[in-house]
């Protein structure tokens, strides 16, 4: 992948399975302008959303194009796994008439921001400082379960290297019998249990239904966002019981990805659901689950746990990052 900066205005997008969002940067570190949030179902294809965008927005198409997708990025065919979009690099970058397209994974675009996010852009839950020149964790729950990090290049912690990888469908274990009963009946529905299975959109709606078969007490299958509502108000045990165990899956995936990468430069939680959690997050069994891991939850109790919450989507300073990257980040660029 080339990695020559791209001076100038550019278009930044976060496409997901649900939404795409758009944002307009006039060059290198200046700030974001004119974002709008366009549903992906109302397009027929990307092309037809960034058209969409430029005429909502009042913007011409500027010459260079970062697009941070939900979707493994490896050669230039990219078919969404969340959505129909399915398209190819070179022909977009023709149709939108670029001089420079960049297309990366949106966790990917996700890792490249976190050295640029600030203590007001996330907050901390657990752990202690983040032992510097050390990898960082990333994962994240939306439609999906997006997971990523960053290796640093020096001890000093300078300069860092984004993970492209799909780690959400690593197979998700049981800490507890519940959970393990939880997720034979997720087994029974879906064959193999990926951690994102349970650690999504989807994934929640599936936990309460299955704590409705097992109690015995079938009922009408909800929403996610009507299970959080509920949770968060304390109106349904069952509810409360079904966030609780998502936030548990969640913990026990965290915690692999520490194990796995050596995330002592900490662990950064990303993705539409937890931040919507709010301070309920802290009370959950997150932490207890991250840290479970019998002979090496000594190593793990030091590791910070970050949220991230911010107005806008870190995602768009990934992929204006990806852009003038002096190293090659994985991703394809036309």
């Amino acid at each position: 992948m080339s990695t020559r900066p791209a001076p100038g205005p550019r278009l930044l997008a976060d496409v997901g399975g649900t939404n795409a969002r758009f944002a307009w940067q006039a060059g290198p570190g200046a700030a974001m302008e004119s974002v709008l949030t366009l549903p992906c179902a109302e397009h027929g294809s990307l092309a037809e959303a960034v058209h969409r965008y430029g005429r909502q927005s009042g913007r011409a198409l500027p010459p260079a194009c970062a697009i941070a997708i939900a979707n493994p990025v490896i050669g230039d065919r990219v078919a969404m796994t969340n959505h129909h979009w399915a398209f190819s690099i070179r022909e977009l970058k023709a149709q939108l008439g670029l001089e420079r397209l960049c297309v990366v994974n949106d966790f990917t675009a996700l890792a490249l921001a976190l050295p640029r996010l600030g203590e007001a852009d996330r907050w901390q839950l657990g752990g202690g400082e983040p032992a510097p020149g050390m990898p960082v964790g990333l994962i994240g729950p939306g439609t999906g379960l997006g997971v990523s990090g960053l290796l640093p290049t020096d001890r000093e912690g300078r300069g860092w290297l984004p993970i492209q990888g799909e780690g959400g469908h690593v197979t998700l274990g049981a800490t507890t019998a519940r959970e393990a009963e939880v997720l034979a009946l997720l087994r029974e529905w879906h064959g193999h249990i990926s951690a994102e299975r349970a650690v999504c959109g989807q994934g929640l709606v599936d936990i309460h239904s299955a704590l409705q078969q097992l109690d015995g007490q079938p009922g009408p299958q909800l929403a996610a966002a009507a299970i959080t509502q509920a949770a968060l108000a304390g109106a349904d045990a069952r509810c409360t019981e079904a966030l609780e165990l998502f936030c548990a899956f969640l913990g026990i995936a965290a915690g692999n990805l520490a194990l796995t990468l050596g995330a002592r430069g900490g662990v950064y939680i990303g993705g539409g659901i937890v931040p919507r959690l709010g301070r309920w997050f802290e009370r959950s069994p997150f932490r207890a689950r991250f840290e479970a891991k019998g002979r090496f939850a000594a190593y793990l109790q030091p590791i910070p746990v970050y949220v991230i919450d911010t107005p806008q989507s870190p995602a768009f300073l990934g992929a204006a990052e990806a852009l003038d990257a002096p190293l090659p980040v994985a991703g394809i660029s036309a």
